[in-house]
């Protein structure tokens, strides 16, 4: 298999027009019902992405046609599954797998609509879930909503890494000092990410095997043992138990931020920053600026610290004085970490607008306080929610953090390594603030109409705002005609 897909890749070297259809058709045969367990469709589109970063094709394009790749394989699935409804077991060569077929239903039975969404990353049951969706009768509506906004999430995170590791071919890149060594500490890091939310099934909360051997681990040093009960939470329907989830997201953001930040100072992302730029320069468009200037300015400084006032303000007066003071803490953290972060660095920004800010480019201040803004007010809310439910609160904040964050890359006003080294910090902030939180909860935060008229003043001075400085953004995120040629970000700093 591995000679075929190496003369596959050569074929398509000497022939590169064909080189679209090929990551079309790999990323619809691997969505398609049992298809993908005979063809490796995971290694297929890694050696096809590599080859679309070596002949020059764009971020854009690989996305598009590995999405609607996927978009149409899952959707024949689902049309064999509601033809064959009742017959799944009796028709070759579904009746071949009797088990896995019973595995797909069972998931499906347990997850609904959204297996069709979590299917796509779960090994083994991939194939079987869209045809299992279509024999159960899920509407075609729900399923193409699903199916399509999940291939926009599963076609980035199968054939980036590729395409990056074939542009850096390309370019032939410079690595940094001691680049195989950080690439060696980050492996082992997504690693333990990997055990922890796969292996242990995000056992990280109590009655989870990996918090249970962490409990047994520290409770038999007194030292661990008193850190250990000093953060335990208070409340009562959580009392005793350790905030291990924020711990383990605070120390993964903060290792992964200074890995990237090696990467990002040392210049060996620059080549993969500028052609990711000059992606997003070409999307500029006038119907696409106005939702995007909307964005940047919803993270502009002003309303994220409204924000955190507000937030800080309201938990103050329902006499909530240790979540009030967390808040406050985590909105200064933020603010001096990233103006520390910058000036530290002091790498230039791209200089595709008008007028860019000021300010240096690493860390993207947009990008770490939405992030801060969001996922930490996520975390409040999904304390009151059940465990089981909790990821849909997470789910829902992360979108605006990836819009905010996308508005950036779209505008020209920063670097994509800025964005994620904004992101990671974020992430770090939120664990830590939350973690320290976790000794000082008691009670639950339940909504009152405090709570909902901050949200509404808040909104209303958004609104306000953004059309005070609507004209000043139009005029300052303008576009460089022509677009000047890409900066390399300079090493060190």
């Amino acid at each position: 298999m591995s000679a075929w897909i190496a003369s596959l890749t050569d074929w398509l070297s000497v022939h590169p027009q064909w080189l679209v259809a090929a990551l079309f058709l790999a990323a619809a045969l691997e969505s398609l019902a049992l298809v993908g367990l005979v063809i490796p469709g995971v290694a297929v589109l890694f050696a096809l992405s590599v080859l679309a970063g070596k002949t020059g094709l764009t971020v854009p394009a690989l996305l598009l046609w590995t999405t609607a790749g996927a978009v149409i394989g899952d959707g024949i699935s689902f049309w064999l599954g509601r033809h064959l409804q009742g017959r799944l077991d009796v028709v070759w060569p579904f009746s071949r797998y009797p088990a896995l077929m019973a595995r797909g239903e069972r998931f499906f039975r347990q997850h609904g609509g959204k297996s069709v969404a979590l299917g796509r990353f779960v090994g083994p049951i991939r194939p079987v879930i869209p045809i299992i969706a279509g024999a159960l009768a899920m509407s075609w509506q729900r399923f193409l909503a699903v199916n399509i906004t999940s291939a926009l999430l599963w076609a980035p995170v199968y054939t980036l890494p590729g395409f990056l590791v074939g542009d850096a071919l390309q370019q032939k890149l410079a690595l940094p000092p001691h680049f195989y060594a950080a690439l060696g500490v980050s492996l082992l890091i997504l690693a333990g990410v990997y055990l922890v939310l796969i292996q242990f099934q995000l056992g990280l909360g109590r009655g989870g095997r990996l918090y249970a051997w962490m409990e047994g681990a520290v409770g038999r040093y007194d030292a661990s043992h008193r850190f250990w009960r000093l953060y335990e939470s208070r409340r009562p329907d959580a009392a005793g138990e350790f905030p291990l989830g924020s711990v383990v997201l605070a120390a993964t953001g903060i290792a992964l931020f200074l890995l990237w930040a090696h990467l990002t100072a040392s210049g060996a992302l620059a080549g993969w920053d500028q052609r990711i730029a000059a992606a997003f320069a070409d999307l500029r468009h006038p119907l696409l600026d106005t939702p995007a200037l909307a964005l940047t300015l919803l993270g502009d400084p002003a309303m994220l610290v409204a924000a955190a006032i507000l937030a800080t303000l309201t938990m103050a007066f329902r006499g909530y004085y240790a979540a009030a003071l967390h808040l406050l803490l985590a909105a200064l953290g933020t603010v001096l970490l990233v103006w520390g972060l910058k000036a530290g660095f002091a790498l230039p920004r791209p200089e595709l607008v008008q007028h860019p800010p000021g300010s240096g480019a690493f860390p993207s201040g947009h990008a770490t306080g939405i992030t801060v803004l969001t996922m930490l007010g996520a975390s409040f809310v999904a304390a009151e929610q059940p465990v089981r439910r909790r990821w849909r609160v997470y789910a829902v904040a992360s979108v605006p953090l990836l819009l905010v964050a996308v508005s950036r890359l779209y505008l020209g006003v920063h670097w994509f390594t800025d964005v994620v080294g904004g992101v990671l910090i974020g992430l770090a902030v939120t664990g830590l603030i939350r973690a320290s939180y976790s000794r000082y909860d008691r009670l639950p935060l339940s909504p009152d109409l405090i709570t909902r008229g901050a949200l509404a003043l808040w909104l209303v001075l958004i609104a306000g705002y953004v059309w005070a400085n609507w004209t000043a953004a139009e005029a300052g995120y303008a576009p460089v005609t022509p677009i000047p040629t890409l900066p390399a970000a300079p090493a060190g700093g």
